[in-house]
């Protein structure tokens, strides 16, 4: 619904690597964003509260899909990038991801659910792409 761990990844991409690499975010359904979300990527020093959440017909209609890589983090969104792949020539990859709206408990457990996605989404951005340009964590 491109409301919670896409926007996590976007945005630590977006900061970590600048403009050394163009970052999309969309969902195969559109949602409203997460406020955790917000509460657990401020606690990194990344603002991500004027995310709009989107669908990939949306950012094909505004940017196009000319990506080289669709990073994928649930199985919807994987199976939809699989079928965009039979007219768009990119790679795709998936990440399987916890989605950690079903966290169940108080507050403070239902973040640490999210922290846990951020902080897995941040290693695996880390072990994908590398050190981050110009050292702007």
């Amino acid at each position: 619904m491109n409301a919670v761990r896409s926007p996590m990844a976007a945005a630590m991409l977006r900061q970590m690597y600048g403009k050394s690499l163009y970052v999309g975010s969309a969902g195969v359904q559109k949602g409203e964003l997460d406020p955790f979300v917000v509460a657990v990527m401020d606690e990194i020093g990344i603002d991500v509260s004027r995310h709009k959440p989107i669908t990939f017909e949306e950012l094909e209609d505004l940017e196009g899909l000319n990506f080289d890589l669709i990073v994928t983090l649930s199985p919807p969104a994987q199976h939809k990038a699989m079928e965009l792949t039979r007219t768009v020539a990119a790679d795709v990859e998936y990440w399987p991801t916890e989605d950690p709206t079903a966290a169940e408990g108080s507050r403070e457990q239902r973040l640490d659910a999210y922290r846990a996605v951020r902080d897995q989404l941040m290693a695996k951005i880390r072990e994908r792409f590398g050190p981050a340009a110009g050292g702007n964590e």
